[in-house]
This record gives C-alpha cells, sequence and structure tokens, in this order.
C-alpha cells in the first residue's frame, strides 16, 4: 500500500470517500493499517476511552506525546493525525507552535487536529506558517464541553448553522487541509461540505462529507455501555473479552490450564541430572 500522504487525502475530495478511526497503542494501530485506513486519529478522547476521565479536558501534553509515538510505531501506511490537548493552544501563539512541533518531532504525527471556529484562527495560521498541517474541527467540541453544557447537536438555528458554515470557510483560509464536523445536522454538514474545498470528515453528520471518523473503541463494541446514535457497531469485543476472561479462570481453577500444549518439559538426560543432583526430587 502506498503511503497516505497530505495530498492525498486533500485529493480525495468529492471523488472518494475518505476513512479515519482513532488509534492509541501500537497494536491497534498496526490492525488499523493494515486493514487500509487512511487516517489514524491518535485523538484526545484516549481520556474517555483509556484513562477513564469523565471527558477529555484532563489529558495533557504528555499523554498525548505518548500515545501518539505508540500508534507512529505501528503504522507504515496511513496518514497520523494527533490531538493537541485542551489549553495546548490557547496560551499564547509561541507555545501553540511548541506543542504542535512536539507532535511532529517527538510523536511522529503527520499532523495536528485542534478544536474550535473563528477563535482559533490565528492558532491555526500560525501552526501551518510554521510547516505544520493542522486539520480544525467545528460542531460538538468535546474540549469545550464545560462550555457548551453537554453533548448536544450543533448548528439547529438559522444562526449556529450561519456561524458554522462561516468557521468552515474561515478554517479553510487560514491554511487547515481538512475539517472535521461533529453532531452536525445531515442537511447542514452536506452544505458545510460543499462550501468549501478542503474535505470535511463527519462524525455524526451523515453521509455527505467527505470522509467519516468513529472512535474504534465505539466500531469494535468495546464497552457495554450506550452506544452514540451515531455509530453503527461491527462488532462485540466487550463481549470476546469477557467470554475469554470467564473461561480463563474456570481453566485454571479446575487445572485444565496449562494443559500439556502450554508446557515446556526437560529432556530425560537432563531430568536424571537433576535428579541425581539433589536439585528435584523423584517424585516430579
Amino acid at each position: 500500500m502506498k503511503k497516505i500522504t497530505i495530498e492525498t487525502i486533500k485529493r480525495k475530495k468529492n471523488k472518494e470517500k475518505i476513512t479515519m478511526l482513532t488509534a492509541y497503542d501500537y497494536p491497534t494501530a498496526e490492525i488499523l493499517d493494515n486493514a487500509g485506513i487512511d487516517i489514524l486519529l491518535v485523538g484526545d478522547s484516549l481520556g474517555m476511552v483509556v484513562l477513564g476521565y469523565e471527558d477529555t479536558t484532563k489529558v495533557t501534553m504528555e499523554d498525548m506525546l505518548h500515545h501518539t509515538k505508540a500508534v507512529s510505531r505501528g503504522s507504515n501506511h496511513s496518514l497520523i493525525v494527533a490531538d493537541l490537548p485542551f489549553l495546548s493552544y490557547h496560551l499564547g501563539i509561541t507555545e501553540t507552535i511548541k506543542n504542535a512541533g512536539r507532535l511532529i518531532s517527538e510523536g511522529n504525527a503527520h499532523a495536528v487536529k485542534l478544536e474550535g471556529g473563528i477563535t482559533v484562527l490565528k492558532q491555526i495560521h500560525a501552526i501551518t506558517g510554521a510547516g505544520i498541517p493542522v486539520m480544525g474541527h467545528i460542531g460538538l467540541t468535546p474540549q469545550s464541553i464545560n462550555q457548551l453544557g453537554g453533548y448536544y447537536i450543533q448548528g439547529k438555528s438559522e444562526n449556529d448553522a450561519k456561524r458554522l458554515i462561516n468557521e468552515a470557510i474561515e478554517i479553510e483560509k487560514a491554511g487547515a487541509f481538512a475539517i472535521v464536523l461533529e453532531c452536525i445536522p445531515t442537511e447542514l454538514a452536506k452544505k458545510i461540505s460543499e462550501s468549501i474545498k478542503i474535505p470535511a470528515i463527519g462524525i455524526g453528520a451523515g453521509p455527505d462529507c467527505d470522509g467519516q471518523v468513529l472512535v474504534t473503541h465505539d466500531l469494535v463494541g468495546f464497552y457495554s455501555r450506550m452506544v452514540p446514535k451515531f455509530v453503527k457497531q461491527y462488532a462485540n469485543i466487550n463481549q470476546v473479552i469477557y467470554n475469554a476472561t470467564q473461561t480463563y479462570i474456570l481453566d485454571v481453577k479446575n487445572k485444565e490450564f496449562p494443559s500439556h500444549d502450554h508446557m515446556f518439559h526437560l529432556s530425560i538426560e537432563a531430568l536424571k541430572k537433576l535428579h541425581d543432583g539433589g536439585i528435584l526430587d523423584e517424585s516430579i
């Protein structure tokens, strides 16, 4: 498979749907990469699905670097995009560029993603000006969950719809190569996609975006809790792991594991020497 680049993604608009999934570790990245996923997103969603936080605001730069490094080691084909975490791009342009640069130089990501519209245009312009590709993210922005008051559909009113369309256009002008549209009504997402020349990748934004992204843990059913409406669950890994664990527990308690196939044995000669030397008694 050919290496996916920023230009590869940009050329897919209006020609071929873009596929994107989250990855937070080496084995997951390797599986998704081998399957042919276009973009691996090291999302700050790792705060919830890997680290057990209630939301993404607790995720740090060190968390993101740690997981981005792991994902980069498992990928040879996919484009790796890493999230800039909460407050890593709000404390001045110098700090913003530094943090974005770390995800590229230390984490080996190919691009960074940051949330927000008009309020982050200066940051997008500065990061891209430093030679770092940027993916935008508007609609439901989880880092702003406290301000939004919950996980709600965005862009349902006329004013909000106009704002989101304008934000997408301005984010493109600021230099972003793509944009994520999260939890936006299908009709509005279609309009936004048609209003910009860069790819719009949807999550809970309908089929008319240029691509789709999901949290892999949702996709494969890693949790037994409620699945978001916009998720199609393609597997139930939670049940697979649960069943395997219960079987393992029973096998160990019933002395059925390890069996002969899972043991290592001494040769007859080595066993005799250990017996003769008094290291092992004859009952072994």
